[in-house]
C-alpha cells in the first residue's frame, strides 16, 4: 500500500482523518508536531498542541494500530511563527499565526520529512476540499460552511496540493464526531481548539508584554489629532478594536491606525475605518494568477467581499472592493475566491479609505 503521513493533533478531525486514510487503503504513520514550549520548556496549556493532546493522539494511534511519532519543530515554529507574530504586532500589523504556521511549518517541513519517510502524501484534519481535475488540483471550501478552513490554506499551490489530503473536508463536523464515536475514540466529544497555541488562554497582549514587545508608551489621538490620553505600547492594539482603549469620548471610537515609529494610536468613528482598496503582497496562487473579479476574505471566519484584482507589480496586487469593508488591518491574510474555490491569497500590506 502507499504510505501516508497523518498530522495528528489529538483532536477529533485529525483522528478521523487518520482512520479514513486507513479505510481508503493507505499505510498510515501518525505524527504530532511539537511546536511550542515556553521559556522554561513548559508545554502549552491551550491551542492545538498541549501535552494531553499528544496523549490523545498517541491513544488514537494505538487504537488504529499505526506507528506514531512526536516531531520537534519548536525551532522552526519560534523563528517562522512566534517571532514573526511579535514583530508584526510591534510594527502595528495584525498577523494570523495559523496561516504562517501552515506556510512555514505544517506544509513545508512536514512535506519534506514525509518524503524522507517515503510517504506519498500528508493528510491533515482541515475542513477543505482538494480535488483532482485533469492533472491539476483545485482547492475548495470545506463541505461544512461553519467549519470551513480554506482561508488558512490559501497559500497552498499545486506542489503542496498534489501531496496533501484533507479527508474530513467532505464531511460536516457532526458527521466527523459521529465517525469518531463509531470508532470508539474517547475524543469524539472533545471541544475544538480555539486559542493561539503559544498565547494560551490568556490574552495575546499579556504574551507580548511578557516578551517585552511593543511596550513603549505613546499618545492616543482622535481622528482630528486631538490627544486623548496615553497608552503603554502599540502591541496592545489592533485595528477595529473598540474596548479597552483606556480613554472615553462619548460616542464609540475604534482604533483606526497604529504608527509604531512614533508609537501613536489614532482612533476614529466607524466610518473612518471603511476601506475600498487593499494592497496585497507575497501573493501566491493555487494555480495560475487570476486578475479580474473575485471574492476577498480577510478574516478566518469573515464573509467574502466582491472585488476586482489587478496586479500592480511583481507579486503585488491591488484589490478594489465593490463596497467598503470595515476594520481591515495590515498583516491579515487576504484569501481570493471564485465562488467556493480558492484562487490564491497574500498578506495585506495597506488598506486605503474611499476618496471623500
Amino acid at each position: 500500500a502507499m504510505r501516508a503521513l497523518v498530522a495528528m493533533s489529538g483532536g477529533v478531525d485529525s483522528s478521523v482523518a487518520a482512520a479514513l486514510m486507513l479505510r481508503r487503503g493507505w499505510e498510515v504513520i501518525g505524527v504530532t508536531m511539537k511546536l511550542w514550549q515556553g521559556p522554561n520548556g513548559e508545554a502549552p496549556t491551550a491551542g492545538c498542541c498541549t501535552v494531553s493532546d499528544a496523549e490523545d493522539a498517541r491513544r488514537v494511534a494505538a487504537r488504529l494500530d499505526i506507528p506514531y511519532y512526536v516531531w520537534d519543530y519548536t525551532e522552526e515554529f519560534m523563528g517562522g511563527v512566534v517571532e514573526r507574530f511579535i514583530g508584526d504586532y510591534v510594527a502595528g500589523r495584525t498577523p494570523n499565526p495559523c496561516v504562517e504556521c501552515n506556510r512555514t511549518v505544517k506544509f513545508a517541513r512536514l512535506l519534506e520529512q514525509a518524503a524522507d519517510l517515503d510517504c506519498r502524501v500528508v493528510a491533515t484534519g482541515h475542513y477543505a476540499r482538494n480535488i483532482a481535475d485533469g492533472g491539476r488540483r483545485r482547492l475548495l471550501r470545506g463541505a461544512d460552511p461553519d467549519k470551513d478552513q480554506s482561508y488558512v490554506l490559501s497559500m497552498l499551490g499545486q506542489y503542496e496540493l498534489e501531496r496533501v489530503r484533507f479527508p474530513v473536508g467532505e464531511m460536516t463536523k457532526e458527521r466527523t464526531r459521529k465517525e469518531a464515536a463509531e470508532l470508539g475514540l474517547r475524543i469524539a466529544a472533545k471541544p475544538d481548539s480555539q486559542d493561539i497555541c503559544f498565547v494560551g488562554q490568556g490574552d495575546y497582549r499579556r504574551f507580548l508584554a511578557d516578551q517585552g514587545a511593543g511596550s513603549r508608551p505613546g499618545p492616543i489621538v482622535d481622528h482630528d489629532g486631538t490627544e486623548l490620553g496615553e497608552h503603554q505600547g502599540v502591541a496592545g492594539f489592533t485595528i477595529g478594536q473598540r474596548r479597552g482603549l483606556g480613554v472615553s469620548v462619548g460616542e464609540a471610537r475604534y482604533v483606526a491606525s497604529i504608527d509604531p515609529v512614533s508609537a501613536t494610536v489614532a482612533l476614529g468613528r466607524r466610518h473612518h475605518l471603511q476601506v475600498r482598496q487593499l494592497e496585497v503582497r507575497q501573493v501566491s496562487w493555487v494555480d495560475a494568477p487570476a486578475p479580474g473579479p473575485a471574492l476577498v476574505q480577510y478574516r478566518a471566519h469573515g464573509r467574502a467581499h466582491p472585488a476586482l484584482l489587478e496586479e500592480s507589480e511583481e507579486g503585488k496586487w491591488l484589490v478594489r472592493l465593490e463596497s467598503p469593508a470595515w476594520g481591515v488591518s495590515p498583516g491579515q491574510t487576504a484569501a481570493f475566491y471564485h465562488g467556493e474555490e480558492v484562487a490564491g491569497g497574500g498578506i495585506i500590506a495597506a488598506a486605503a479609505s474611499p476618496e471623500k
